[in-house]
């Protein structure tokens, strides 16, 4: 059973402007786009989404596959497109995990880019989420694992656990987790020469759903074929009552490539969609009202 206390929003059209900001952190000046909805006015604590960009990938890339303006005007939160710094050990390419030998540990720009949002506006601390794609989809992983104090759910489209995470995750409380794949993206994990470098979604969802306590037997629904020229169809997964009452739900993607569904890919689903109307019936402490929705 799910229970849920929050209102699903639907997606309109919207051309409101994302400004960019700069910051300065070890050393170096790091760039984030930020959108405040228009029904901000600073008394009351909103909510806040931070969307990372696919290596290689940039703010504009990440804002032209997951434009989330209109979802945050709806629903009154935060939105901020961070920007990653170029790996010089990968060619230049902007990625959120460093590869070694570096100094670069960008968990520490997270925390401090959240101190500074809060510090200018009147942030819910209790409700700040993450999602990305590819690998900002496994840096979310990174922050689920590792900033776990400050997380409260997260998103991950296109992109497994890989093997050091999954084997040194650490969350210190019940955290609700949304995966997004298709079955044509490694959807078995990869391993090369004997070597295991990503788990399966498999993996990666029964992890989350043993660390949260959930049912160990997921509920599958079919959804309606809705596009029947792209390919693909999607099955729901979900993972209900676990501690808290918190949840884990995947949609696979049929025949899905390493793809933004409703932006690319598969169109059955919308992606931005299905993970803010996943991550915001959370908080820190779990299920937003699950004491009052819970059934002895």
């Amino acid at each position: 059973m799910i229970f849920s206390c929050s209102k699903d929003v639907t997606k309109t059209p919207n051309t409101a402007n994302i400004n960019t900001h700069k910051l300065l952190h070890d050393g170096e000046i790091r760039e984030y786009a930020i959108f405040v909805p228009k029904s901000y006015q600073g008394n009351t604590p909103i909510p806040l989404m931070f969307n990372f960009h696919g290596g290689s990938g940039d703010i504009a890339s990440q804002i032209a596959i997951s434009d989330m303006r209109s979802i945050a005007d709806t629903a009154g939160f935060i939105l901020v497109y961070p920007q990653a710094l170029s790996d010089p050990n990968d060619g230049g390419s902007t990625n959120w995990m460093h590869k070694d030998p570096t100094t670069v540990d960008d968990i520490y720009f997270v925390e401090a880019l959240i101190d500074t949002l809060a510090a200018e506006y009147n942030i819910d601390i209790k409700r700040v989420y993450a999602c990305g794609y590819s690998l900002g989809g496994e840096f979310c992983f990174e922050l689920a694992c590792r900033l776990n104090n400050q997380f409260a759910a997260i998103g991950v489209v296109a992109r497994s656990m890989g093997v050091y995470i999954y084997n040194n995750c650490s969350p210190k409380h019940p955290t609700p987790v949304l995966t997004i794949h298709g079955t044509d993206d490694d959807y078995d994990g990869i391993t090369w020469q004997g070597i295991t470098y990503y788990v399966s979604l498999y993996d990666v969802n029964r992890y989350w759903a043993n660390l949260n306590n959930t049912d160990s037997i997921p509920t599958v629904v079919q959804l309606p074929n809705i596009n029947n020229t792209d390919g693909s169809t999607v099955e729901h997964y979900s993972w209900g009552n676990g501690n808290n009452c918190v949840s884990v739900e995947h949609f696979k993607v049929i025949g899905g490539d390493h793809d933004w569904p409703g932006s690319f890919g598969n169109m059955d689903i919308d992606a931005s969609l299905e993970i803010w109307n996943f991550v915001s019936r959370y908080d820190i402490n779990g299920l937003i009202c699950c004491d009052t929705n819970s059934i002895n």
